[in-house]
């Protein structure tokens, strides 16, 4: 069973809906019964950080070195948003890291679906991410100037 409440001024919890209300009327007074807290995940946020990404990526210019090693004369290296959104998130400390077969070491992004990442820890990832755009991508904004600019184009998509 899963219900949804709202926390009141007085600390107490009210149904969010009349299905909530409903569930919460076959538990008896006096009875216990255990609750598991979670706070859903703010959808307009998931945007927020993923607009959050598409502006860095537009931004970002992959350096040239590549240029003329074996990979580039087999086949076109190519920007890809999803690599870089895994990049931004490893440098932002959210990562597992494990052994590869020859030894090496391989980081790999955490996964920030609803299902893995509460929504406390999605705005610790989402401030560290923007550390990590302004140090690496974005050097000439500020924060500030940063943030804004995400939520002038997160309102543009409503």
């Amino acid at each position: 069973m899963e219900a949804f409440f709202t926390k009141m001024p007085n600390a107490s919890f009210i149904p969010a809906s009349e299905d909530d209300a409903e569930l919460l009327s076959k538990v008896k007074v006096g009875e216990t019964v255990r609750l598991t807290l979670v706070r859903p995940r703010n959808i307009k946020f998931h945007k927020k950080f993923f607009a959050l990404i598409n502006l860095a990526f537009d931004y970002w210019e992959p350096p040239k070195h590549g240029e003329g090693s074996a990979w580039s004369e087999k086949m076109p290296i190519e920007r890809n948003v999803e690599r870089f959104r895994k990049d931004v998130t490893i440098l932002a400390g959210y990562y597992d890291a494990t052994y590869r077969l020859n030894g090496d070491v391989r980081l790999e992004a955490k996964s920030i679906s609803f299902g893995s990442m509460s929504e406390d820890d999605f705005e610790k990832l989402y401030s560290k991410v923007i550390d990590v755009i302004i140090n690496r991508v974005c050097t000439q904004y500020t924060e500030y100037q940063l943030r804004k600019q995400v939520e002038d184009m997160v309102l543009d998509f409503v």
